[in-house]
C-alpha cells in the first residue's frame, strides 16, 4: 500500500452486526438537560413563601386590612356617582374577590400545616432518640452505682477502721503498775519469762 491510499482509507466496523447496529447515546457522558415546558421552582422556597403568607393571614393586621378594604369598597360603591361605581349593590365582584382570596388561602394554609407537621415529626423523632440515649445513659449509671455500692461493701468504712485502731491502741497501751507502757512485743516476752 502506498502512503496516499493509507490516508484515504476509512475505518469500517468489523463484523456483520456492528455495521447495522444504530449508535445510541454514549454512556460515559451525561445526557443533555431536557427542555421543560413548565417553569421550575424550588419547593422549599415555595413552601417558605406559603408559610409566610399563612402566618400573615392568621394575624390581626390582615383582618384589620381586609376589613378596611371591604368597608372602603362598600362605601365607594354606594356613595360615589353611578359612572364611577365598579361594583353595584349586590357586590358580586367583592364576593368573587373574597372567594378567590379564600380559595388561595385554604391550600396555602394546608401546605404550611403539612410543612409544620413534617418538622414536628422530625423533632419528635429526634426527641425520641435523645430520650432513648438518656435512658441508656441512666441505666448505665445505675449499674455503675450498684457496682460501686457492692464494691464499697468489701471496703473498710471509717467506723470500722476507727474501732480497729481503738482496739490496737488499747492493746498497745496496756500499762504496768510502775507507769511504763508495755507494748505487745514486751508483753509476749514477759509471758515467756513468767511461764518459766
Amino acid at each position: 500500500m502506498t502512503p496516499e491510499r493509507e490516508g484515504t482509507r476509512e475505518r469500517t466496523p468489523s463484523g456483520a452486526t456492528a455495521a447495522t447496529r444504530p449508535r445510541g447515546p454514549r454512556l460515559d457522558q451525561p445526557r443533555p438537560p431536557r427542555r421543560r415546558l413548565l417553569p421550575e421552582w424550588d419547593p422549599e422556597a415555595f413552601g417558605r413563601l406559603s408559610e409566610r403568607i399563612a402566618r400573615f393571614l392568621g394575624t390581626g393586621r390582615f383582618i384589620v386590612w381586609m376589613t378596611f378594604v371591604i368597608i372602603l369598597w362598600v362605601i365607594w360603591n354606594i356613595s360615589v356617582p353611578g359612572t364611577l361605581r365598579f361594583d353595584q349593590y349586590p357586590f358580586i365582584f367583592l364576593t368573587l374577590a373574597l372567594s378567590l382570596q379564600a380559595s388561595y388561602a385554604a391550600p396555602l394554609i394546608l401546605l404550611a400545616q403539612n410543612r409544620q407537621d413534617d418538622r414536628d415529626r422530625v423533632n419528635l423523632e429526634q426527641d425520641r432518640k435523645q430520650n432513648e440515649r438518656s435512658i441508656a445513659d441512666t441505666e448505665y449509671l445505675t449499674r455503675e452505682i450498684a457496682a460501686l455500692r457492692m464494691g464499697l461493701g468489701e471496703v473498710a468504712t471509717r467506723d470500722w477502721i476507727r474501732s480497729e485502731l481503738q482496739d490496737l491502741l488499747k492493746e498497745m497501751t496496756d500499762e504496768r503498775r510502775d507507769g511504763h507502757v508495755v507494748f505487745p512485743a514486751d508483753r509476749s516476752a514477759r509471758r515467756d519469762v513468767d511461764d518459766r
